[in-house]
């Protein structure tokens, strides 16, 4: 609503997300918006695509890159530990591989890798092992199971993390499933060819404004590497030389607002 609203009745809001129940969300959120609102169910690295498709082309994109309180709750996706549920932790419902056909199929090193860069875990080595271990015996099916394993992993140290130690070995598998990094990689070289061309076509246009939010670390170090590089290039000015981050009453009103980054650039005219 909050782009809706100044976009008003001549404009469009072109909303991407791969879960369809998102996308009904965010229709039925901006019903009787000023703006008419266009629902696409596809990731946004297919963004240049649609926006041809729909001959439109934009001069707002505002890439929020976490994932929302309705799906963490919803012990069915698998995204959170606080309940039981199936591994899965697909944005899109229809996506090709859970969290449980990864845990079942990938070897020791590999998962120790992927838990150590995406998760940025220190114990990725004996989380991983015990996987194994354990999986050896029986299938790890639920988020329960898999917590347990990486409490178990950390030993007397579990009851001394500041946060709860599945949570980096979940936010792994996670990224690892939708391929987050990936996709925001794409999205950004996407962004950087538009750059070069916005004053004669394309999806952006000359003056466009971008504002990606981040969660994690590895996130944000993709989107401050590559606004400093179309800044550096002379085709983008940085709006923010740091991020913004939620203040104290925002986080005590949103707790999940803690880890929030946002980074923004307006395209060179």
């Amino acid at each position: 609503m909050a782009l809706a609203e100044p976009v008003g009745p001549q404009g469009t809001v072109v909303g991407f997300d791969v879960d369809p129940a998102a996308l009904a969300f965010a229709a039925e959120r901006l019903h009787g918006a000023p703006a008419r609102f266009v629902a696409i169910r596809d990731n946004f690295v297919r963004v240049p695509l649609h926006m041809a498709r729909l001959g439109l082309r934009a001069d707002t994109l505002l890439a929020d890159l976490g994932f929302s309180s309705r799906q963490m709750a919803d012990p069915g996706r698998g995204l959170s530990f606080a309940g039981d549920g199936p591994l899965d932790m697909r944005f899109d419902p229809d996506g090709p591989r859970t969290a449980r056909q990864l845990l079942a199929t990938m070897g020791q090193q590999e998962l120790e890798d992927l838990i150590r860069l995406y998760g940025e875990e220190p114990l990725a080595r004996t989380i991983a092992r015990n996987v194994v271990r354990t999986r050896a015996g029986e299938p790890i099916e639920t988020t329960a199971q898999l917590a347990a394993i990486v409490v178990k992993a950390y030993g007397s140290r579990a009851h001394s993390s500041r946060m709860h130690p599945a949570t980096r070995t979940f936010m792994a598998l996670r990224i690892a499933v939708n391929e987050e990094l990936t996709a925001l990689s794409a999205l950004l070289e996407h962004i950087a060819l538009a750059a070069d061309r916005a004053d004669k076509g394309g999806w952006l246009t000359a003056g466009a404004r971008i504002a990606i939010i981040s969660f994690h670390s590895l996130e944000d170090r993709l989107v401050k590497r590559a606004f400093a590089e179309l800044d550096r290039r002379g085709v983008a000015e940085r709006l923010t030389r740091r991020p913004i981050t939620a203040g104290v009453e925002e986080v005590r009103c949103n707790p999940r607002s803690r880890s929030a980054r946002l980074r923004a650039v307006r395209l060179r005219t």
